[in-house]
This record gives C-alpha cells, structure tokens and sequence, in this order.
C-alpha cells in the first residue's frame, strides 16, 4: 500500500514471483468512470473507491477459498479502505511503501506509461492515514532490497 508512484506494482510483482504467489494490481480493477475522473485530474472519493474496493475484497475472499496466496498492489490511504478489504479475509498483512513527497514528485514525472496525473499526488498525501499495525518500508532503497525487506517482514 502507499501513494501513487510509491513502488507498489514494482515492488508487489517482484515479491510475488520470488515467493510463486500471485500478483494482482488494484488497478486493473477500477470501473471506467474511477479512470476518467483521475485522467481528468479530479480526485476519487470515498463513494468512487468503496465499490472498488469490495471488489478486491472479493477477489481475496475467492483466491484464498483456493487456498492461493497473493500480493495485493493498492493504495488503501485511509483506515476505512484497509478495513474494508480485509473484512471476512484470513491472514492479511498491510506493508506500507513510505516515500516523501520530493521522491515521488520526481517519480510521478518520469512515469508516462500510467493513467495516475501527477497532479493527483498532493490529495494522495492529503488522504494518506499512516496505518498503526503495518509493515512499514522505506521505499527509497533500491529496489532489491526493498523487495528483499517485505518478504522478511512478511
């Protein structure tokens, strides 16, 4: 979990194939109109994210039914959005991707293959609550031993 540009794709695929879990990035699952507004610049709220996120949280509920591990890549700024996707889902772990804001600035900037406007960034920031019982990463390490850190703590 983390801002936008904070490594959560970077990092979760990296993780799920060092350990053969599954991969699955929360933005593949945001309806079209989620897409739109954030193209637009406009910032999604609590009523744009909530279908969103029962939906992931329903693909975890499916995928562990399965008895199949996977990494989750999603923002889940508020403690609302964390509750929702863990409810009635076994054995889930939220590692936060921290990063400043000067570091995901020049990030943001240099990514062009993602819909997410740089824009965007400051209400990201202003929306992120700092979970109390997560793993918490500095994701301005090279990226191996980022990765190398969260299957530690995980």
């Amino acid at each position: 979990m983390g801002v936008a540009g904070s490594g959560k794709t970077v990092v979760g695929k990296g993780v799920a194939r060092r350990l053969n879990w599954l991969f699955l990035d929360a933005d593949v699952f945001h309806p079209a109109a989620n897409i739109e507004k954030m193209k637009h610049v406009i910032p999604l709220n609590d009523e744009d994210r909530t279908p969103w996120l029962r939906a992931l949280r329903d693909e975890l509920k499916r995928l562990l039914k399965q008895g199949r591990s996977s990494i989750l890549a999603c923002s889940a700024l508020k403690d609302s959005y964390r509750q929702l996707l863990s409810d009635d889902v076994s054995a889930m772990s939220f590692v936060l991707l921290d990063v400043d804001q000067e570091t995901i600035r020049e990030r943001l900037q240099n990514r062009s293959a993602h819909f997410f406007p740089k824009e965007l960034m400051q209400s990201q920031f202003a929306s992120l609550e700092k979970p109390k019982n997560a793993i918490v990463i500095d994701a301005r390490k090279p990226l191996d031993e980022v990765i190398y850190r969260v299957i530690k703590a995980i």
